[in-house]
């Protein structure tokens, strides 16, 4: 008889076949703990992806236009160049990326507690709230021209004492119940609060002492009155954020000369910005002219200017 008759005789079956069963049992047990393994897995990775969307939406309550109306989440590229831009400017690479942290925290909690919103871009709002102290104003005295609802204002004063320093701000800005611009059409703040001076004030107390005892002068930075009624002192920082026409950026900086301490920084926002090309035509005419300011750089579109001592 050959190999395969003696296989697949009667006899032969019926020997075999409890070895045949043991060997269907091993695989059978085999898949279905396959089988499970694979549930398991499943399971678990939809338990993930469930917790990764409430983590998800937590983050898109806390930072994203969800809850803001706005995007306040950073991306690792842009916050890269803006951590060697502030570098480059203050010379501390530790200094520029521990600033720039403490800024962006403080943006989100001042947006969180406050009327309104910062204007600008994150990186924008972070680089000069993380530049400014670093780059050691002569004295505390603060100017913003244009404020919008006085958050950044609020924000700077806190940077400043983070500093060990005992700043107080004035704020020069029109109040007109939305943010104005000279060819832009008004209308209404993507967060829904009116630009109004109660705004301004509501969120300068969230600064503490310095936000409550913070001077607000109602009007345009061009108009001889306002001028007169902030032109007592000489400004250690002085923030240029109001008309971003050429011709208006020119009358700030013009203005800026006049009031700015020996060696004080002056801020001029919205620089390089394609939206705003009158910011940037405008420093680099001042520029060309006898003026008081070296241009120090620039950080996330806005130019950092230093007044000569």
């Amino acid at each position: 008889m050959n190999s395969r008759s003696l296989l697949t005789s009667s006899a032969s079956r019926r020997l075999l076949r409890p070895v045949a069963d043991l060997i269907d049992q091993r695989i059978d047990r085999r898949l279905r703990a396959a089988t499970a393994a694979r549930t398991a897995e499943r399971d678990q990775l939809h338990d993930a992806i469930e917790l990764m969307k409430q983590h998800q939406l937590t983050v898109e309550l806390l930072l994203g236009p969800r809850g803001r109306g706005l995007s306040r989440i950073v991306a690792h590229g842009p916050l890269k160049r803006l951590h060697a831009e502030v570098e480059e400017l203050v010379g501390d690479r530790e200094a520029a990326r521990r600033n720039v942290a403490a800024a962006y925290r403080l943006l989100v909690a001042m947006e969180s507690l406050g009327v309104g919103r910062i204007a600008g871009g994150t990186m924008n709002i972070c680089g000069k709230l993380g530049t400014i102290p670093l780059l050691d104003p002569p004295n505390d005295d603060i100017l913003e021209i244009g404020t919008l609802y006085g958050m950044f204002s609020a924000g700077l004063l806190r940077m400043m004492e983070r500093d060990g320093r005992s700043p107080s701000v004035t704020i020069v800005d029109p109040f007109a119940g939305v943010q104005l611009q000279p060819g832009t059409p008004e209308r209404s703040d993507p967060t829904g609060a009116p630009v109004d001076e109660h705004a301004v004030r509501t969120n300068l107390t969230l600064a503490g002492p310095a936000g409550a005892t913070a001077r607000v002068q109602r009007g345009f930075s061009e108009d001889p009155a306002t001028r007169a009624a902030v032109s007592d002192r000489r400004y250690g920082v002085i923030v240029i954020d109001g008309d971003h026409s050429a011709a208006g950026v020119l009358a700030d900086l013009e203005w800026a000369e006049e009031i700015a301490a020996p060696g004080a920084i002056v801020v001029l926002d919205d620089y390089g910005d394609a939206k705003w090309p009158g910011v940037k035509d405008a420093l680099d005419k001042h520029l060309t002219g006898e003026t008081r300011f070296t241009y120090l750089g620039k950080a996330a579109h806005s130019a950092f200017l230093r007044t000569a001592t």
